[in-house]
């Protein structure tokens, strides 16, 4: 059996840069009763608003965005390294066109309505505070817009509350 433990965000003591940069994480959400996931590379943590948070970003083509969309809350779950291959393919197939969680053989749990995984050696649960679209004008650094949106096709910036950070016991 899996089991976590409720940690305070600030007795967290994991490199964010190590965590969503080098080791990845899954972005993933409940609609309809469906959870699909996808895999992340950028984002962080810290403060805004007076409140712990996340900040993640999602492009519009990829379809867990329509379930970070319909959903309030959503998690952000890291694995150790023997989950690279799956977090790997979690990126690169569509939930739109198979079932690619239990390809990936992970197993969905929840805490309260929202979806995590219980391979998962951290899990961050996010409930959405603010969000918005990218757009060439806000753009500061020449270069950018051009090297990672070429197509246009813009992330949505969600910054989310962290309502509980759950780690494997």
């Amino acid at each position: 059996m899996n089991t976590f433990k409720e940690i305070k965000p600030e007795d967290l003591d994991q490199s964010a840069f190590r965590l969503i940069g080098t080791d990845w994480m899954l972005l993933t959400a409940e609609k309809d009763r469906q959870v699909n996931t996808m895999t992340a590379s950028w984002g962080g943590f810290g403060v805004m608003f007076h409140r712990n948070v996340t900040y993640t970003v999602v492009r519009p083509q990829r379809f867990t965005k329509e379930f970070i969309e319909h959903a309030d809350t959503f998690s952000l779950t890291f694995f150790d390294k023997s989950f690279k291959k799956q977090l790997s393919y979690l990126g690169s197939v569509s939930g739109k066109d198979e079932d690619k969680i239990a390809k990936a053989e992970l197993t969905v749990q929840h805490s309260g309505s929202t979806p995590y995984f219980a391979e998962a050696k951290l899990v961050i649960i996010c409930r959405k505070l603010y969000a918005q679209e990218f757009n060439s004008a806000s753009f500061l650094a020449s270069g950018l817009d051009e090297k990672f949106y070429p197509l246009k096709d813009y992330h949505t910036l969600y910054i989310s509350e962290v309502e509980k950070i759950l780690i494997k016991d």
